[in-house]
Order: C-alpha cells, then sequence, then structure tokens
C-alpha cells in the first residue's frame, strides 16, 4: 500500500503509521469540518505506489497531461484523496467508486461523506464533513497574480470599491482573500461557472472574518452559509471553506511523508 501518513499537526505533531486500508476508521461527528493539507510533490516511487489506487477513468485523465510534473501532482492528488476518503469509511482505496455533477464536482457513488479538494502549486487541501456539501479553495500567495486587474472584470462593485481602498500594499492579499471565498461559495453549491462572480459579495479586509455578505437572487442566503479562513502565512497560502449553517468547526490535520511507528490519532484543534 501506498507509504501515506495521516497525522494532526495543531497544537503538536502526532505521526502515524503507513495506511494499509486495515487500521482504525476515522471519525468526523456532525458539527465538524475537517481539512487536511498535503504536498502533490512526492517523489517517483511514491506516485508510482499511488496509481494502482486510481480507477481506470482516472488513470487516462492523468495520462492525458502533456507534461510529468501535472500528471503526477494530479496521481498524488487522487490517491491521497482516495486514501484519506477510505480511512473515514472503512474501505480500501480502490474500492470508492465516484460520480460527477453537472459542473464535474466529484461525490461518491455510494454512502460515505462529502468532501471537496482544491489545490494550487504543490499544495492540496481537502475537505471532508457528514453535515452536507461544502466549498474549499486554495491559492498561492502570488502577488504577480493578484496585480493583474482582473478584479474590475470580475468582482462586485462594491468588492472593487473596498479593495482599491486598502493600501496598495494589502491590495494583492485582499484580492486572493476575495477570490477563494468566492471560489469556496461556489464549489458548496456546485454550481460551476454557471454562477457569475460578481452576482454576490464575500468580505476581502484580509484582517476581516470571512463572510457571504450579500447574493443578487436572495436577501436571505446569506445568513444560511458561514465561511472560514483558512489561509497560512507561513504555507504561503490563501484558502477558504465554505459550508451552509453556522454550527461547525473545522479541525485541521496533515498529510506527512514518512512512515512511523505510531498509529494516526484524532486530536482536536
Amino acid at each position: 500500500m501506498s507509504e501515506v501518513v495521516l497525522a494532526t499537526n495543531r497544537g503538536g505533531v502526532v505521526h502515524g503509521r503507513a495506511l494499509d486500508g486495515k487500521r482504525g476508521r476515522f471519525v468526523i461527528s456532525a458539527d465538524e469540518v475537517h481539512v487536511w493539507r498535503a504536498s502533490l510533490e512526492r517523489p517517483p516511487a511514491a506516485v508510482a505506489r499511488l496509481r494502482p489506487l486510481l480507477a481506470p477513468d482516472e488513470q487516462r485523465r492523468a495520462d492525458r497531461f502533456r507534461f510529468e510534473r501535472d500528471r503526477s501532482r494530479f496521481i498524488v492528488g487522487r490517491g491521497l484523496l482516495r486514501v484519506l476518503l477510505g480511512r473515514y469509511l472503512g474501505l480500501e482505496p480502490e474500492q470508492l467508486r465516484f460520480q460527477y455533477g453537472a459542473f464535474e464536482k466529484p461525490r461518491l457513488a455510494h454512502d460515505g461523506p462529502w468532501f471537496n479538494v482544491s489545490h494550487s502549486g504543490t499544495i492540496a487541501l481537502y475537505a471532508v464533513s457528514t453535515a452536507g456539501e461544502l466549498g474549499i479553495d486554495v491559492e498561492l500567495d502570488d502577488a504577480d497574480f493578484a496585480q493583474e486587474r482582473i478584479a474590475e472584470r470580475f468582482f462586485s462593485s462594491s468588492e472593487v470599491d473596498v479593495l482599491r481602498s486598502l493600501p496598495e500594499a494589502l491590495q494583492p492579499r485582499a484580492f486572493l482573500t476575495c477570490w477563494t471565498r468566492k471560489e469556496a461559495f461556489i464549489k458548496a453549491r456546485g454550481d460551476g461557472l454557471s454562477l457569475a462572480l460578481n452576482s454576490f459579495d464575500v468580505s476581502l479586509d484580509p484582517n476581516a472574518p470571512a463572510a457571504l455578505l450579500r447574493t443578487a437572487w436572495s436577501e436571505d442566503e446569506p445568513r444560511q452559509w458561514r465561511m472560514q479562513d483558512l489561509s497560512d502565512r507561513d504555507g504561503g497560502y490563501i484558502a477558504a471553506v465554505t459550508m451552509r449553517g453556522s454550527r461547525w468547526r473545522v479541525v485541521q490535520r496533515e498529510f506527512f511523508d514518512t512512515i512511523e511507528d505510531n498509529e494516526p490519532e484524532q486530536e482536536k484543534s
């Protein structure tokens, strides 16, 4: 089986043994959203071990990537997703079956938790919940990308006004903060590109709480959703997760690359 370790990395580091599909199942309560962080940069031997976990259609999709780097990252991302969900379901990673919605959002074709995945560069974030559909988005903290004036093309006029009112040094991070919160909301709703980015507002000041502020189609909908910022300055990325309801909290964990002798634990954070 793949040499992948699931471990907690908040409030102390707990290492785990390589997964083999026969360890204990992970338990997630209805008021929790588990967010796992992983690196997609793995040595060729690890990629080779993860590839057989993928379904034939996933392997064919991997083979369509032109560059080896992109192909490897896709294999790692899907392989780790299967390993992770297998631990929640008590199944071997190869046994999982996915189906896809109208906008290609994957979900399990059998009973199991809701999940969503996002990646940027070598960073991947996996969100898991038993309470309902959710969305997560991550972007590398890239000032050059953020300085492109696409905010005026895609964001609402209110968001653009807030963005341009901030000190210039803060605008790149605020732009990416807005972008990830919008993407997380769209992914949670499952609307894909059919939902215009300027048809709803989110908070974007990096120092303000994450929130859905307005939707053009409903005055009530913003009260139905909660967002949480997941950005990590040390990790070099900006991220957010969103889900309906307000009585949930995020528990953050991390995939590790080395094999240790201790069983994985599920500590709260």
